[in-house]
């Protein structure tokens, strides 16, 4: 006789913590992270080719699609590099507790978020 019930937690009963989210977009930042440096690379190493290449991926960076990508590729980075300090406070043996490890999951999404803006008006010379 077969058992309805499941043998491990999944999705349909698992419940969402923080540090849940916190975890997987920390996977997801680092592939997107890798895959921009690699692209970034690739932009600069165009430069080889003469500055009609250079100029053509410039440009749309400059686009309004492009802005909203590179703020995107800022959250990105923001959150990665907050996400790290977390970790590293964690490997240290500090923040288990289940309060804490609310409080900075939630700094390392807010603070992100912030870090962005902030790095925009930095670009945009409002500071």
């Amino acid at each position: 006789m077969e058992s309805k019930t499941p043998l491990s937690p999944h999705i349909q009963i698992y419940r969402w913590h923080i540090s849940s989210l916190v975890s997987i977009c920390h996977r997801i930042t680092g592939i997107i992270n890798i895959i921009v440096i690699t692209l970034i690379c690739l932009w600069a190493s165009l430069l080889i080719l003469g500055e009609s290449n250079y100029q053509l991926i410039n440009s749309f960076l400059n686009s309004f699609i492009g802005k909203f990508i590179i703020l995107g590729i800022t959250w990105s980075f923001s959150f990665q590099v907050l996400s790290e300090i977390r970790h590293l406070i964690m490997d240290l043996g500090y923040g288990f507790e289940i309060k804490t490890t609310k409080i900075t999951g939630l700094i390392t999404i807010f603070g992100s978020l912030i870090l962005t803006v902030v790095f925009y008006l930095i670009g945009k010379n409002f500071f």
